[in-house]
């Protein structure tokens, strides 16, 4: 039986001149990275143009020998993906905006009481999300920046830290700090987070 190959061997083999291998990587790893960007910037080709150019960044970055090896590599590419995305409305400057046509499952950071219901539930859903999401902008950088990787990148608190050059303890920090300032936002926006 063939083994799996991990992803620093694969980089490895694409760096030696196997581009098959780099193809491995993108189809391991597209679904995660796509996704981080879509829920973001929730425009479907938008998403897309962002995935092309971090994987362009990220060949250009392995050409270069700018990869980090000691680092997961999904996590790099996902840092890469937020930057690009940040740059983009950075330069666009203006918030994603919740697309209604998006029919993905959405909800405040796991809570249950955001089931799909009905037409009126999901308007008053999308509402909230927009809402939390221009809530979370106004955190300090490194709390927004917690907050996105763990709760719109799906990475670990190990793969924060590795992704922000800070110990575990201090990523847990910024998470715990972040939730604070953000329920005193809310309050303080008065804020209903409830679908009644």
């Amino acid at each position: 039986m063939k083994t799996k190959l991990k992803d620093n061997e694969l980089v490895g083999k694409f760096i030696d001149g196997d581009k098959s291998a780099f193809e491995k990587l993108i189809n391991r790893h597209k679904e995660r990275v796509y996704s981080y960007i879509l829920f973001i910037v929730k425009n479907e080709e938008l998403a897309e143009d962002i995935f092309q150019d971090t994987f362009i960044k990220v060949i250009k970055s392995l050409k270069k020998g700018k990869y980090n090896e000691q680092g997961v590599f999904v996590s790099w590419v996902i840092r890469i993906a937020h930057n690009l995305t940040i740059d983009y409305f950075r330069k666009d400057s203006r918030m994603p905006v919740y697309n209604k046509k998006d029919k993905s499952d959405f909800d405040i950071f796991n809570s249950k009481q955001f089931s799909e219901d009905t037409i009126e539930d999901e308007i008053i859903k999308e509402q909230i999300a927009q809402e939390v999401r221009n809530l979370i902008e106004k955190l300090p950088d490194e709390q927004k920046e917690v907050i996105l990787l763990r709760h719109y990148g799906n990475l670990s608190f190990k793969e924060i830290a590795e992704q922000t050059n800070v110990s575990i303890n201090t990523a847990l920090g910024r998470m715990r700090y972040a939730l604070i300032n953000l329920r005193k936002l809310i309050e303080d926006s008065k804020l209903d987070l409830s679908i009644i």
